[in-house]
């Protein structure tokens, strides 16, 4: 048991290490340029092709969401007919 613990505190300390395995370059100051950029752009549209995508998708979503809300509160507000 205590072989197993002493096993358990041996692993933990290599996954839990200061050291990174692989240096990730940072992309930070290339991000800042391309979104500080004047170029008449709004800013949720600076991203790119994504961010043009969903931003018609969140539009078209926000405005059958709100055509349909508008269609349910009319069918709630009419009465039914009686037979």
């Amino acid at each position: 048991m205590l072989r197993n613990l002493l096993a358990l505190r041996q692993i933990s300390q290599r996954t839990i290490s200061t050291t990174s395995r692989r240096q990730i370059a940072n992309r930070v100051p290339e991000k800042q340029k391309l979104f500080q950029e004047d170029n008449g752009m709004p800013v949720h549209l600076k991203g790119g092709l994504a961010d043009g995508v969903l931003y018609m998708t969140t539009m078209v979503l926000a405005v059958f969401g709100t055509c349909y809300a508008v269609y349910e509160l009319f069918v709630a507000a009419m009465p039914k007919k009686v037979k």
